[in-house]
């Protein structure tokens, strides 16, 4: 029988993890604090160590470095509420097993400590701590835990990743994460837009030319390949490169080499690469377009970012981030009502977090008041009327702003089992009070309508605290 040993200073998670690693057939040892955690090492170690982040009387990430210099075998899974990407690098740094952000999956972890038994871990100290910097990615959905999960198991490496997701989803954002948290940090991040770039210039960009090579060189001109020595190269929108552009960057990317344009020596290229793309790259291998050898080349680490409409959990916390970049910039300082704030998670989002920061650079700029509201916010995205005015032809995107407005307050509700009773309560009463208001107040009439018995309709009206009023 496995033993692990689980330190959270939660009671309620200690107690749900517990049962659920008892069921699986482990022995289970807890903690709430970095005291207790010490006093059980002192006896042995377990064999597999679940730990969060914030404890009582300390870090939990910076006390795994100790842990490993006494137990360098032992399996360690990083639980955290923090769910940052500052928060998956230093797991990844420690050598955690594996980082689950809160709230988890049971079976998710139960997975995780299968697998930290079956394979073992080991915790390596960094050769530096992570730096807590403000970082540039912003967001705590499960969507983008998964982002920052892969990201924090690239930085320690030079492989290839190849970053796809719609435009303004953040994907240069990603490839700067990268470098900034990685060895090559010290030297340049050059990035290159191939869709901007004339065809038949691309190559001269991207390894140089020689004085003369072609009209209008009139001096020799470093590439960015070159420029990126020891670094990392973006090239953003890879699925525009012509192909047979491609066919040269494919040979440097197997050799490590290239030649300026109208050049006869050999450089060296000591570059990282990261690609993106808004394209499916694997269909435009399909119809040719793309090469597949230099398809595979790119794709050795995918990251697929999500659509904002998809992770709009984090729509708050970006648009809030925005208003504040912009106080710092020297503009005027907002502040979102919640009305506000239920607009911005029931749109759509066609541009992503570019269409987002563009808005909440309008509104800091043209909002006459301090606190925007949702009238405001509804005028400046060209919405025709509130949210919620759109009820009775569109309910999907109010339910949508309910649940990420649960998740911002009682992100516990999502996992306790009452999440349906709670929606279906706030749902429930502005549905009742509509059709009473239809029907003139009229039980029987609202009964009907509703296809309710007129006693199942008065028993809700009691639950729910309405009293029809007199017409």
């Amino acid at each position: 029988m496995s033993t692990i040993l689980v330190v959270d200073d939660d009671a309620a998670i200690r107690t749900v993890v517990a049962q659920a690693l008892r069921r699986s057939g482990h022995a289970v040892l807890t903690a709430d604090s970095l005291t207790q955690l010490d006093k059980i090492l002192a006896t042995g170690a377990p064999d597999v160590l679940i730990s969060d982040v914030v404890l009582p009387d300390g870090d939990g990430i910076n006390r795994m470095r100790e842990v490993a210099d006494r137990f360098p075998q032992l399996p360690v899974i990083i639980l955290s509420a923090q769910n940052t990407l500052t928060t998956a690098v230093r797991a990844a740094e420690l050598g955690a097993y594996d980082y689950l952000p809160k709230p988890f999956d049971l079976d998710v972890l139960a997975r995780a400590v299968a697998g930290a038994l079956a394979r073992g871990g080991q915790v390596v100290a960094p050769d530096r701590p992570a730096e807590d910097a403000a970082l540039p990615l912003i967001g705590r959905s499960p969507a983008m835990q998964n982002v920052y999960r892969v990201i924090a198991r690239v930085v320690s490496n030079d492989l290839t990743v190849l970053v796809s997701g719609e435009s303004g989803t953040g994907k240069e954002l990603v490839a700067r994460a990268i470098h900034d948290l990685g060895a090559r940090r010290a030297a340049p991040f050059v990035a290159i837009n191939m869709a901007a770039i004339p065809r038949d210039l691309i190559e001269a960009e991207l390894f140089g030319h020689e004085r003369g090579a072609f009209t209008g060189a009139a001096a020799r001109s470093a590439g960015r390949f070159e420029q990126a020595n020891g670094g990392t190269l973006f090239l953003d929108e890879i699925g525009d490169m012509p192909i047979e552009a491609q066919t040269r960057l494919l040979r440097v990317l197997q050799t490590g080499e290239f030649t300026t344009v109208g050049g006869a020596r050999t450089i060296r290229a000591d570059v990282r690469i990261v690609a993106a793309t808004n394209r499916d790259l694997a269909a435009q291998v399909r119809t040719g377009l793309f090469r597949e050898d230099l398809f595979y080349r790119l794709n050795v680490v995918p990251i697929a970012l999500p659509a904002l409409r998809e992770r709009q959990q984090d729509v708050a916390l970006l648009a809030q981030h925005f208003l504040g970049q912009a106080a710092n910039q020297g503009l005027p300082r907002r502040r979102l009502a919640a009305d506000a704030v239920a607009v911005l998670e029931a749109h759509a989002w066609p541009g992503n977090v570019r269409e987002l920061e563009n808005l909440m650079r309008r509104l800091t700029v043209l909002a006459r008041d301090e606190v925007i509201d949702a009238e405001v916010t509804c005028a400046m995205l060209g919405t025709p009327q509130p949210l919620a005015a759109t009820v009775d032809t569109d309910i999907a995107p109010a339910i949508r702003a309910l649940i990420n407005r649960i998740a911002r307050e009682r992100p516990e509700a999502l996992e306790d089992g009452t999440l349906y009773d709670r929606v279906i309560a706030e749902v429930e009463r502005p549905l009742i009070e509509a059709m009473l208001a239809r029907h003139g107040q009229n039980q029987l009439r609202t009964a009907r309508a509703m296809g309710l018995n007129r006693n199942t309709l008065r028993k809700r009206l009691d639950v729910l605290g309405i009293e029809p009023r007199k017409s």
